[in-house]
């Protein structure tokens, strides 16, 4: 749990572990060493010795733990009654669908919304013929499509965030780790082509930001 989001703030627990001694576990721990370096270039990378399935595979578990995380800092302010529906600012809204037990999209509040896409997501992980958990030189025929629909609606979660929550952001005091975990997302998402040029319009300037930066 991250000491930044306060005693008072309600954080959601990472959902999904790695398991220790597996291959996974390895790159997990390698990511946590490059992370502590500072370099987010170098995190990001696919490592000469290891598969694209593999990186993907452990880097969507962090990225989804480190959602809940971030997100779970805002919960007692992201409400039905203060977000009605998951927004980012005025012109973007996002409707709900999960292709089976909702196939028509829906209006929910963004409270609902995250709620039904961490479970979502968990689900797609914890499914064997997407994430298989043992050793496999083959990539599922459906995980590069699961990924990058894990990717865009995180996206989604980080720009409700933005456009909502960051006067309590600033004042939880955990603005610099939110910009710092968006970057590391936004770089990874790009290096991979994960995610389209069109659903990441709404964080455009910041974008534009992390893109102009030198040190990336």
């Amino acid at each position: 749990m991250f000491k930044i989001f306060g005693s008072k703030a309600q954080t959601f627990k990472p959902k999904k572990s790695i398991k220790k001694g597996t291959k996974q576990y390895e790159l997990h721990q390698k990511i946590k060493e490059t992370l502590g370096s500072g370099d987010l270039t170098d995190a990001i990378k696919l490592p000469p010795d290891e598969t694209l399935f593999e990186w993907l595979s452990v880097n969507t578990i962090d990225f989804f733990n480190q959602s809940n995380l971030l997100y779970g800092s805002i919960t007692e302010f992201c409400t039905p009654k203060y977000c009605p529906s998951m927004t980012a600012g005025p012109q973007y809204e996002f409707l709900w669908a999960d292709g089976k037990e909702i196939k028509k999209p829906i209006r929910v509040s963004a409270p609902t919304y995250v709620d039904y896409l961490m479970t979502w997501i968990q689900v797609q992980l914890d499914d064997e013929e997407i994430f298989p958990t043992k050793p496999t030189e083959d990539m599922p025929k459906n995980f590069l499509p699961t990924i990058k629909a894990i990717f865009k609606r995180l996206f989604r979660v980080y720009a409700h965030i933005y456009y909502s929550h960051m006067d309590k952001v600033s004042v939880l005091g955990v603005e610099a780790h939110l910009n710092t975990a968006f970057r590391h997302f936004y770089l990874f998402i790009k290096e991979f082509n994960l995610v389209d040029k069109k659903e990441m319009l709404p964080l455009q300037n910041i974008i534009d930001k992390i893109n102009a930066r030198k040190d990336i």
